[in-house]
């Protein structure tokens, strides 16, 4: 009837149809394990019903979540352009339109007035500018849109780049004239992913503009083949390199210097490259290091005084990594540039005319050290470009310009929008700010306090945390806890928009460093990973315990955080300590990796593997991880109010693993919180697409935490 209140939908059911899983003598009953049959209609309504109790028991968040978007997209610059960079004769850049989802990429000439300092971008398209892709045509036609490699050829006549427009991350490469000639018809799919404008590509050019790279991924996903194709040319693409081991992915590189291709096959802990000129297509490649387990190498190609040389940063003998130089023609007459420090982990070379800049870690925040190169061909010492904040994030930023007399780096940190810095490596690191990310309604960095505290872990470690909120705030307050914990992944202090708006309702956001990251180095990581799993998680409980204790927040006020690995992270605590929070949010979370391990269906599953060990082979993994497990793990206990992500296009982790993990615990818990499953059914591990339905997501996320967090809120008392 019109008008009448709809009646309130019941949990969703899920039919217990046991199945089995033998393994080292251990039989575990999986009962939703039928779940997994995405493509059968019955599985599908499940997914769909789902959804609907979800928006129901979330329909009076509604005006949160609302005003949380709006406050979004009135703080978000609307059709800004990004800091144009120099390849070539052009500068590129890209901006969004009003109203547009999605980016659209420009180039315009280089004027001789403008050989280093990039031009004044204007909000609007200008007649001198050349449209390069738009996005927004690309995604037409399609519920989802990523673009990720995007490489023109050396010329400057042709863009070869790749899309996904499915969500599973089987990109398509397209290659398309910049020269007003006809577009070409061919399409070649099973492209591996990669992100736009990183160094390492799954797309590189020969210098003759003809010969194009690109890399494939196997059944699994897994990046795997490169592959070496003529455009124009009536033959088929040639196979340059297969990675056979399994465990291995693959991606390349065209130098900054435009001399050599790099190919490099990689696991978690070993990595071998292969060089080979572009200006011969049919060059061979050669290896650079041949590949010794547990030893790690990234390189750059260097010129000094007209001689080829390597430049190379690798983990022999180095835990923290050593930065070394080889002739290529001699790679054994080897000299230390950056030798081994405790202190400090390095995780990346690179190398210019003038200069070669080593990314690196010290005290859980990154940071970019120069060594210049002299008019002798002389390497200088090498010196850090320091800012005045602690939790200051500088990052190398898009630098393809072999000849620049500046480095460009990224600097951010979590009350402060990011700004591309030019800096003057002859001149005493002279910092000048290109752009910072404005941001509109008022904002003020000064208006919000960031610091690190340390918390104790149960054997005794220092655990960092960094800790966000509003200036005068009253602690205790209702506070967010994020955590990622895994594959030596670092969280870098970055600045969000949408936290904004949870930080102006008195809520703290807190991040908690912990092992299995490499916030401190790679023994940081090795303590957290394989049969030191536990820790990450034991870390987490640690630092939820000492955000309570120092006054922060107070128990039942805290909502814990965590997607993809860090869903095993926030699953696996909620285990042990459920009373320690008022939430959990877990969006695309690995919470039953040994039936992932144990059945890889994907290549992140054999990742995986690298990462916590194989249970196929050893029963002590097995064991081990069955400990820890989320899903294997959930007892009759009274759990928090959770909410989990999942996307059904998942091919990293699958959406099945949400789903049994939501069922599971509504059958267990003993508590009356609400269980939530909310799956995104056009979106693949790495979300939603298109500006305004991420700002849609986020706000939704954030409002559930924040009316979650405050629901247990009590009393609060002064900021000390």
């Amino acid at each position: 009837m019109a008008g009448q209140a709809e009646l309130a939908l019941a949990p969703p059911s899920v039919s217990r149809r046991p199945s089995q899983r033998e393994r080292h003598g251990d039989v575990f009953t999986d009962h939703y394990g039928w779940l997994d049959a995405t493509d059968d209609p019955e599985v599908i309504a499940h997914y769909v019903h789902e959804n609907r109790y979800t928006d129901q028991q979330t329909r009076h968040l509604h005006p949160l979540s609302q005003s949380i978007f709006e406050e979004i997209s009135a703080r978000t610059e609307k059709a800004g352009a990004t800091t144009p960079v120099r390849r070539g004769k052009w500068w590129y850049y890209s901006r969004y339109c009003k109203g547009q989802p999605y980016r659209r990429h420009f180039r315009c000439p280089v004027a001789q007035r403008q050989q280093s300092s990039p031009p004044l971008i204007a909000e609007e398209q200008s007649s001198d500018e050349q449209l390069v892709l738009d996005e927004n045509i690309e995604a037409q036609d399609h519920d989802f849109f990523a673009l990720g490699a995007a490489a023109v050829s050396p010329d400057g006549k042709v863009l070869a780049y790749t899309v996904d427009t499915k969500g599973d991350e089987r990109f398509a490469l397209r290659l398309k004239p910049l020269d007003n000639q006809p577009r070409y018809a061919c399409e070649i799919g099973d492209i591996a992913p990669c992100e736009p404008n990183d160094r390492w590509s799954s797309v590189a050019w020969a210098s003759d503009s003809r010969t194009l790279y690109y890399v494939t991924i196997d059944d699994t996903g897994r990046p795997d083949t490169v592959w070496r194709c003529t455009l124009g040319a009536n033959q088929p693409a040639e196979c340059v390199f297969h990675e056979s081991d399994t465990s291995f992915n693959i991606v390349i590189s065209r130098t900054r210097s435009g001399k050599y291709i790099f190919i490099a096959s990689h696991s978690l802990t070993t990595s071998e490259v292969r060089y080979g000129r572009t200006d011969d297509r049919a060059t061979m490649f050669r290896v650079v290091l041949e590949r010794r387990t547990g030893v790690s190498y990234t390189l750059d190609h260097a010129v000094l005084r007209g001689e080829d040389r390597f430049v190379i940063a690798h983990n022999h003998n180095a835990l923290n990594f050593t930065v070394i130089d080889a002739p290529i023609a001699d790679p054994a007459q080897q000299r230390t540039l950056m030798a081994h420090r405790s202190d400090v982990y390095i995780t990346a070379v690179d190398a210019f005319a003038n200069y070669v800049a080593i990314s690196s870690r010290c005290q859980a925040v990154s940071r970019v050290e120069l060594i210049p190169i002299d008019s002798a061909g002389q390497y200088g010492h090498p010196d850090a470009v320091r800012f005045d904040n602690e939790l200051m994030s500088a990052t190398l930023a898009e630098n393809p310009d072999w000849d620049a007399p500046t480095c460009r780096i990224q600097v951010t940190s979590y009350v402060t929008p990011p700004r591309v810095c030019e800096v003057d490596v002859t001149a005493a690191h002279r910092v000048r700010v290109l752009k910072q990310e404005p941001v509109f309604g008022g904002f003020r960095p000064e208006d919000y306090v960031e610091r690190r505290e340390w918390a104790l872990a149960a054997d005794g470690t220092r655990v960092p945390i960094s800790i966000i909120y509003r200036r005068g705030l009253i602690l205790p307050a209702p506070t967010l806890l994020y955590g990622y914990g895994a594959f030596g992944c670092c969280d870098d202090s970055w600045f969000s928009i949408p936290r904004l708006s949870v930080l102006d309702r008195g809520m703290v956001f807190a991040v908690a460093h912990v092992r299995g990251g490499g916030d401190l180095g790679r023994r940081w990581h090795e303590h957290g990973r394989g049969m030191n799993k536990q820790n990450s998680i034991t870390d987490f409980v640690a630092v939820a315990e000492h955000l309570t204790q120092c006054g922060v927040t107070r128990s039942q006020s805290l909502v814990a955080f965590g997607g993809s690995a860090g869903g095993l992270l926030v699953g696996a605590a909620v285990n042990i300590s459920p009373e320690l929070f008022a939430g959990v949010l877990a969006v695309v979370p690995v919470v039953d990796p040994l039936t992932a391990m144990l059945d890889p269906g994907s290549y992140v599953d054999m990742a995986l593997q690298g990462e916590l060990g194989d249970p196929a082979l050893d029963v002590e993994v097995y064991n081990y991880i069955k400990k820890y497990s989320p899903y294997e793990n959930i007892g009759q206990k009274k759990y928090p109010s959770i909410l989990a992500v999942a996307a059904l296009r998942d091919t990293r982790v699958a959406a099945v693993s949400s789903a049994k993990w939501v069922a599971a615990l509504r059958h267990m818990s003993i508590g009356d919180a609400p269980v939530l499953l909310k799956t995104e059914m056009a979106a693949g591990h790495t979300g939603i697409s298109g500006r305004y339905a991420q700002w849609e997501q986020a706000a939704f996320e954030y409002a559930w935490m924040l009316n979650t967090a405050r629901n247990h809120h009590q009393s609060a008392v002064p900021v000390p």
